[in-house]
């Protein structure tokens, strides 16, 4: 029931997550037609759950640092920065597997 309530807090506040559920209600039916064998089927739509899990733990980090303090400190920053920055390489690697993906069934590699 708690993991319902943080997904739930956070497609409420978040942008972000409200975007990556409607790119994972994409990413779900697509796969099955992308991907011909069940193993790239699950890293398609794993890779778009694993950057979900990561925008949360992100929003989870900027959330509490801003409880611990509203105002600017150098360090949170870092912190939160490190954050997103981790959501950037999630980005980076979930378009690398789908773009792979289709470029294999699509002939183009």
């Amino acid at each position: 029931m708690n993991s319902w309530r943080g997904m739930v807090a956070a497609a409420r506040s978040e942008q972000a997550f409200r975007e990556e559920l409607i790119a994972l209600a994409i990413a779900v039916p697509l796969a099955f037609v992308v991907a011909t064998e069940a193993w790239k089927r699950f890293a398609l739509i794993g890779v778009v759950l694993l950057l979900m899990a990561v925008e949360l733990l992100n929003t989870a980090i900027e959330k509490l640092s801003d409880h611990v303090t509203p105002h600017h400190h150098d360090a949170i920053g870092r912190i939160k920065d490190m954050a997103s920055a981790a959501v950037g390489l999630s980005l980076l690697l979930c378009g690398a597997v789908w773009l792979v993906t289709l470029a294999e069934r699509f002939g183009w590699i």
